[in-house]
């Protein structure tokens, strides 16, 4: 499945340069990577992703230097944060699962952070790899059987099929922090992640300054600035779970 999907965006980026277009905007590093191999001359901005210096796709951050620059995620600190705000809600929890999908390149260093984060709470991981739709839609509750709650990681595989996820959490009634608003706006308990439309905005501006003019080498690679942390309290109520006030002040929106 993954090689498929890396031919379509190559064919889709073949077909962009053949227009041709002004500027090409990607929606992340694998997206990204397959522009770049189709053009060295036209501009291509990342909207929200991965690490595009790591990656060998720019020079430097303050001066990428070649056609790509854009705004990228730091996932790493994100993915702690999930699960330090799982056991500010819940203290008592023990064993977590963390959904991954390890096809996915930002998935290890996450992972990592994660675990770190886990030490330092006294929280036992369990590592719940799902790589294809398919095999999201195959897990039922046995799948976090043992877990006192779930931290979903960054993947737009989950993000496209996130009613599954969620619907997995719910039907396990474990708890879960997920990496993006809309996951807690589709009924999940509670979401904590970079706003990726505010990314897509800012990357709206590096466009325009390319059309009138800038080169993409000389535009800085910036890091999200607005990042969501939104609780759905229905959610809770609906699990039989209390959050205490503490934690619900915290939260960029709470949904009743």
């Amino acid at each position: 499945m993954a090689k498929g999907h890396n031919e379509s965006l190559g064919q889709l980026a073949t077909e962009l340069v053949h227009i041709p277009v002004d500027v090409i905007v990607a929606g992340g590093i694998t997206a990204v990577r397959a522009a770049a191999r189709v053009t060295p001359i036209i501009p291509i901005i990342q909207a929200a992703g991965g690490d595009l210096v790591a990656a060998g796709l720019a020079t430097s951050v303050s001066r990428p230097d070649r056609n790509v620059t854009g705004f990228t995620i730091r996932a790493e600190e994100p993915s702690a944060k999930r699960l330090e705000l799982l056991k500010r809600a819940f203290p008592t929890i023990r064993r977590v699962s963390v959904m991954l999908d390890p096809t996915g390149a930002p998935t290890e260093p996450m992972f990592r952070a994660t675990e770190k984060a886990a030490e330092a709470l006294g929280i036992e991981l369990i590592k719940l790899p799902v790589a294809t739709p398919e095999g999201l839609k195959a897990l039922d509750v046995r799948a976090l059987a043992g877990s006192d709650g779930l931290v979903v990681l960054p993947s737009a595989m989950f993000w496209n099929h996130r009613v599954a996820v969620i619907s997995l959490a719910a039907a396990a009634r474990v708890p879960a922090v997920y990496p993006e608003r809309e996951y807690a706006t589709d009924g999940g308990l509670a979401a904590y992640g970079a706003n990726i439309p505010d990314s897509f905005h800012r990357a709206a501006g590096y466009v325009d300054r390319i059309l009138h003019g800038a080169k993409p080498g000389d535009l800085p690679i910036e890091e999200a600035s607005k990042f969501d942390f939104v609780v759905n309290l229905r959610t809770a109520r609906a699990f039989g779970l209390s959050l205490s006030p503490d934690f619900l002040v915290i939260a960029n929106q709470v949904i009743e």
